[in-house]
């Protein structure tokens, strides 16, 4: 009834085939068959692994920049590296990038998500720049970027205690804020004067977003500067309701030279002036109080100096009262004792034809009378819940710094200035400080600033309408504000640290930044105790002669300590230094000022800038230009009467009349200078 079929799904096997078994002979070519099967797969897939990571390289890969997970490098169009920036915060995840046109963009570090990218853009022919941002997504993470410097020589940033040119790194500093602070009291903090720009000598530039809670750092030894952004233990701030998420953000551009480069980035980047201070500034010089009288000032010794300006046949822009004619800090009244009769010594004044500037400052001490109305306006910077003004400790004391954020402390300050100009026929003021060293670490603002040195810049707007013959000694983002902006005290001193050697390399750095109507502190430096070389009362006559030959050749001098206080002899050198100022320096001085408004381009300048291949111009710190056609070299040695002085390339002639026709850069060895000469260059 049922077959039996062979075979079958759970049937029964009717006949069964023996199995044949496999002799030892055939074993060996099956071995070597698997063995070959997987070198065969192996090798598909690492041509296939190859083919990727071509695919991923040639992505990774934008024009002349190559980005790997640890940084990136940039090219210049002859191939050379340019630039380099490695990350410290993260290393790249490279599979979770992608390139979009111009655009590399990563999402993820190893251990983490972020939004990061670089963007290139090709703005003109001549320049190439690359947008970068990396922005953690956690709170209280820093980014931290470092950017190799060995490859060139760097300039600006900020001014510095002891001033170099090209900047010059030494030990090793974690990222500390990037923020003004007042230098003479602080010798190894940042200056007063400060913008997040760095220019380097193989024509790159680098400028660091506005918006970056930016700390800088650095480590000689690894040749890197740090560039971090970071909230955590830092003054710096988010927007009100937003996460402290860092974000790093910058520009690097590239271009065909230092001067070229320099140009496009002040165009596109910086504010510029929009008018030029009075003419008379440029022509005239300074005469102030603070070096000769410091605090000790009354009307007698105002008047008294007054007359020797006169007497000695000097000309004078305007009369500085400096520090200190009110009784206490805060007060907008002349003290009665040293002042009995300020009224007629004004007009005295006037008559004589002095315009008279003072002194001014942005702090209210305790024992004002002016203490306890700001105290009940709410004008005053507060501590960090903002319920109670903050105190702080200045160079004369304590006391509470007016906010000027605050629109109504802004009215209370200007009504104040505007109270002496109209009653005492003031003409300008001297804005001394507004460093953010001087607000507490932590502290709260009418309105609210993420960046500490905003407070810099709202400061300084104080001064717009005075400009035409206003004086502020710091700055950010305060270019366009249009007068005159000054260094830090200097010191009677010789040396790199404050003294006369660091008053070209501090004004070279200053114009780079972009603020080009530069007065460079008093002529002999300001003769603190202790801080004068050979610690007399007076500057070191030597010292003296030498800094006011190297004034004459600055947009603007200013005396203190008069030269009537030497001999005759300093008299007639001051006079001759100050008619050729006037006839020389102002007219060159005055016609570039004009170009500023349009260009933001300096006009005091560094030997570079017309000769931009010179590995040897790259490094005069001694040496400087005014415009393109006028070069100076003033002795800052004691005891020498001669220098060596380099001549770039070009057509010369000497304030001695010696003509120079050279093809190639040279030297001029020992070249001799009396005292009372500075050597100086005419390009034809």
């Amino acid at each position: 009834m049922y077959q039996v079929v062979p075979g079958g799904a759970g049937g029964t096997i009717t006949d069964v085939i023996p199995k044949q078994k496999h002799s030892k002979d055939t074993r060996p070519l099956v071995g070597a068959g698997v063995i070959g099967l997987v070198l065969v797969i192996a090798a598909v897939t690492a041509w296939c692994y190859y083919i990727a990571s071509l695919r991923k390289a040639e992505l990774l890969k934008t024009q002349l920049l190559d980005l790997n997970k640890d940084g990136y490098i940039i090219r210049n169009q002859g191939g050379s590296i340019v630039f380099r920036m490695d990350f410290r915060s993260g290393t790249l995840d490279l599979d979770s990038c992608s390139k979009e046109g111009e655009i590399l963009s990563c999402g993820r570090t190893t251990d983490r998500n972020l939004n990061f990218f670089i963007e290139t853009v090709r703005p003109k022919d001549t320049v190439q720049c690359y947008r970068v941002r990396w922005e953690e997504l956690v709170p209280d993470i820093p980014v931290e970027h470092a950017m190799t410097y060995k490859f060139a020589h760097w300039y600006g940033g900020a001014v510095s205690a002891i001033q170099h040119w090209p900047i010059s790194i030494s030990g090793q500093q974690a990222p500390k804020p990037f923020v003004t602070s007042d230098i003479y009291s602080n010798r190894n903090e940042f200056g007063g004067i400060l913008e997040s720009y760095w220019l380097s000598s193989n024509a790159t530039a680098i400028k660091i977003n506005n918006s970056v809670p930016f700390h800088l750092g650095w480590n000689d030894t690894e040749k890197t500067m740090y560039f971090q952004a970071r909230y955590n233990d830092s003054p710096f701030k988010p927007n009100p309701g937003e996460a402290p998420c860092a974000e790093l953000s910058y520009r690097v551009c590239v271009g065909l030279d230092v001067t070229s480069i320099h140009k496009y980035m002040v165009r596109r980047y910086f504010n510029k002036p929009n008018k030029v201070p009075a003419k008379a500034m440029f022509r005239h010089p300074i005469w102030s109080t603070w070096s000769l009288h410091k605090t000790d000032i009354d009307q007698e010794k105002l008047l008294t100096y007054a007359a020797n300006i006169r007497k000695y046949n000097f000309n004078c822009s305007h009369l500085e009262l400096d520090d200190r004619y009110t009784s206490r800090y805060g007060d907008f009244e002349f003290d009665t004792t040293k002042f009995p009769n300020a009224s007629a010594m004004f007009q005295k004044l006037k008559s004589d034809g002095f315009l008279m500037s003072l002194w001014i400052h942005p702090f209210v001490n305790y024992d004002s009378e002016n203490f306890h109305t700001c105290v009940e306006r709410g004008l005053f910077v507060r501590e960090p819940t903002g319920r109670l003004p903050a105190l702080v400790r200045w160079w004369n004391g304590i006391g509470g710094i007016l906010d000027f954020t605050n629109p109504e402390a802004r009215d209370w300050f200007s009504s104040q200035l505007r109270s002496l100009r109209s009653r005492y026929g003031v003409s300008s003021f001297k804005f001394d400080a507004g460093e953010t060293n001087y607000l507490p670490w932590k502290f709260s603002t009418r309105t609210p600033i993420r960046d500490p040195s905003f407070f810099t810049r709202r400061y300084t707007e104080m001064a717009i309408p005075y400009n035409d013959r206003a004086e502020l000694r710091s700055g950010y983002q305060s270019q366009n504000i249009s007068c005159f902006f000054r260094p830090i005290d200097r010191d009677s001193v010789w040396g790199y640290e404050l003294g006369l050697k660091s008053l070209i390399p501090t004004v070279l750095t200053i114009s780079i930044l972009g603020y080009q109507f530069i007065l460079p502190d008093m002529i002999g430096g300001n003769a603190y105790l202790n801080r004068t070389d050979g610690n007399r009362a007076l500057p070191d006559r030597e010292l003296y002669i030498r800094w006011l030959e190297l004034s004459a050749f600055m947009p603007s001098m200013q005396f203190s300590i008069p030269p009537w206080e030497y001999d005759n002899e300093v008299v007639e050198i001051a006079r001759k230094y100050t008619a050729l100022h006037q006839s020389i320096v102002a007219p060159r001085v005055l016609e570039l000022a004009g170009e500023v408004l349009d260009t933001g381009d300096p006009i005091i300048r560094p030997l570079w800038w017309i000769a931009t291949g010179d590995e040897t111009a790259y490094k005069i710190d001694s040496q400087f230009l005014i415009g393109d056609d006028l070069m100076v070299a003033p002795v800052l040695e004691p005891g020498k009467q001669e220098r060596d002085i380099y001549l770039p390339t070009g057509h010369w002639i000497s304030y001695k009349g010696e003509r120079y026709d050279i093809k190639k850069p040279r030297h001029l060895t020992d070249y001799p200078v009396d005292l009372d000469e500075i050597a100086y260059f005419v390009w034809v």
